[in-house]
């Protein structure tokens, strides 16, 4: 159950901000066309033809409004002149202003849809004049009408002198919800409407609206805490991360609160843009933080399951995906900070395609490693904690990344190489070696005798046949060559053996078995030697008797041969031997 409430909280975070990305977002596009030409697939500009259009698509949206649509509420932002307005608060003084509008027009006597202009001759129609301001439509660049960026300006005095005036029926259908801002003034009391640069009521708000975010910051950061630490004790994998971990949720949440109560003060444009751009960037930065953390629980995850298996292409795929999680997070965060402080991200984007050329040579080795990084893991030419040789550098796979791989060699320094050599480099795998050599000469004396070699060259193969890591199926030993100074037998055999740890111990036990037999078979191993001898100049040369000629040619041939096959008679037999073969 902790761990159900604990990720539902990890949800409802993550919608808030991507719901508070989305809205803003939205809005601001709608707000954007007052002052831009859009497509010719959008019809809510197209059809602003004339004052009457203007108005009657105002009227209708701000009717659904009433009806609970509050998405419909974006068309009528469209026929507003927002073009004066900051566009960092296009989105909230569109949506305020909409609302207000439709209450003036709702109070104040203004002409029916017939009775205004269809066709008009001017540039230029006035729905409606007081003395607080007028309420004008203009046509604009791109042929549309809409309500000028002066009446947009007189909106808020119109409302207050026309409500100030008369009084309405908050409870009618046919009134749409006014801004909150304008609610809360209307509650207030004359003497807090007062005020330096901002009214009393409104310092009071914001002053609220921070110590109710810090409350929640710290409340947040506190359940999340003690969630995590409960967590960790049932989850052992996650025993390496900080019990602060998901502490950035809580900043987000204070940023998404502030935000919200900014919106409720109707604070003036200029101390709006000011605090607006202030709290979006905490958003995006607490969102973007919030997100790697979160990636570092599932890197955390993802890694304790990889190494429970025995596949070693996990360990190598983990932390490349965390590392393109964090990549993508970063992107997102900043498009979305970007969209929010209303930067043109297609320009930008249009910019860069300008200097694609430059970009592209620039960019060449990072293209080159992050190919060679694509190379590892498609080809998988090693995996983590590999023993491998590339180039003039040996040692084992530590980690690898999308711009370089790090080995660490066995004098313990620490090799980082960019990943475009992976693509050109022949790469020796020691490590994916299915078994591990051993080919040694074991040198003997030359007064050892036949028997003694055969003994001895036939207790290696039994030894090989007992121990556990060797391979039993391809091994030799055999005396193999007549040395300077020995009787040189060859060992030649594999192990099975995991790593290199394994491998030397198994072939120091293996080197001590061959030590004890030839003790218990008295075979001696030889070692170089020389014979001097010394000549003294006044010792005299005994004379050389004259050669006696021994046994003829012929008599020698035939004594060598009689010999050789007396030798192989009782060595071989008459059976001529196939080639060998190991046991399975």
């Amino acid at each position: 159950m902790r761990k159900v409430v604990f990720i539902l909280l990890l949800g409802l975070s993550l919608s808030l901000q991507a719901g508070v990305y989305s809205g803003a977002a939205l809005g601001q596009k709608e707000a954007e066309q007052a002052d831009k030409p859009v497509p010719a697939e959008q019809s809510s500009r197209k059809k602003l033809t004339s004052p009457q259009a203007t108005v009657k698509q105002f009227i209708s949206a701000m009717t659904e409004v009433t009806t609970g649509d509050e998405a419909a509420i974006n068309r009528a932002v469209a026929t507003l002149d927002l073009s004066q307005v900051s566009p960092l608060i296009r989105d909230e003084k569109g949506q305020q202003t909409a609302r207000l509008l439709f209450t003036v027009i709702q109070l104040s006597d203004t002409p029916e849809l017939d009775a205004i202009p269809a066709r008009p001759k001017q540039e230029q129609f006035t729905l409606l004049r007081s003395q607080a301001g007028n309420i004008v439509l203009r046509i604009n660049d791109q042929q549309n009408w809409l309500f000028s960026s002066k009446t947009v300006e007189s909106v808020p005095a119109i409302f207050e002198s026309l409500t100030r005036e008369q009084s309405f029926d908050a409870d009618n259908g046919d009134v749409v919800a006014l801004p909150a801002s304008v609610q809360l003034r209307a509650k207030m009391p004359k003497v807090l409407k007062q005020g330096f640069l901002l009214e009393y009521w409104q310092w009071l708000g914001l002053f609220l609206i921070i110590v109710i975010g810090s409350i929640a910051d710290k409340v947040l950061a506190w359940v999340l805490k003690i969630n995590v630490s409960r967590w960790q004790k049932n989850q052992p994998a996650f025993e390496s991360l900080d019990s602060n971990v998901l502490r950035p949720l809580g900043l987000m949440a204070m940023a998404l609160m502030w935000w919200s109560g900014l919106n409720m003060l109707g604070l003036p444009d200029t101390a709006l843009v000011i605090l607006l751009v202030a709290v979006k960037l905490l958003v995006s930065l607490s969102g973007i933080w919030s997100a790697f953390r979160i990636v570092d629980i599932f890197d955390a995850m993802w890694t304790s399951r990889a190494l429970r298996t025995h596949n070693k292409f996990d360990d190598l795929l983990v932390p490349m995906v965390t590392k393109s999680l964090k990549v993508f997070v970063v992107v997102m965060g900043i498009v979305f900070a970007a969209d929010n402080l209303n930067i043109d991200v297609t320009s930008l984007l249009a910019g860069l395609g300008l200097g694609g050329l430059a970009f592209a040579l620039a960019a060449k080795d990072l293209l080159g490693n992050f190919f060679g990084s694509v190379t590892v893991l498609l080809d998988r030419p090693f995996s983590i904690g590999d023993w491998v040789v590339i180039g003039d550098i040996e040692g084992m796979v530590e980690q690898v990344g999308f711009r370089s791989t790090r080995v660490r060699t066995f004098y313990n320094s620490l090799v980082t190489m960019p990943n475009s050599i992976l693509t050109t480099t022949k790469i020796d795998n020691m490590g994916a070696r299915r078994y591990r050599r051993l080919s040694h000469t074991l040198s003997v004396t030359y007064d050892t005798s036949p028997e003694q070699i055969e003994a001895f060259c036939e207790g290696i193969r039994r030894i090989i046949q007992m121990h556990p890591y060797m391979r039993k199926d391809f091994y030799q030993v055999y005396f193999n060559e007549y040395g300077a100074a020995s009787l040189n037998i060859l060992v030649y055999v594999f192990w099975a053996t995991p790593d290199w740890s394994t491998e030397l111990r198994e072939r120091h036990r293996f080197l001590l078995d061959i030590l004890r037999l030839a003790r218990q078979l008295d075979v001696e191993f030889a070692f170089p030697t020389q014979t001097l001898y010394l000549k003294r100049g006044d010792v005299e040369t005994p004379p050389v008797e004259p050669f006696k000629p021994g046994m003829s040619q012929q008599d020698a041939l035939a004594r060598g041969q009689q010999e050789a096959e007396s030798i192989v008679s009782q060595t071989l037999g008459e059976e001529v031997p196939g080639p060998v073969e190991f046991p399975r």
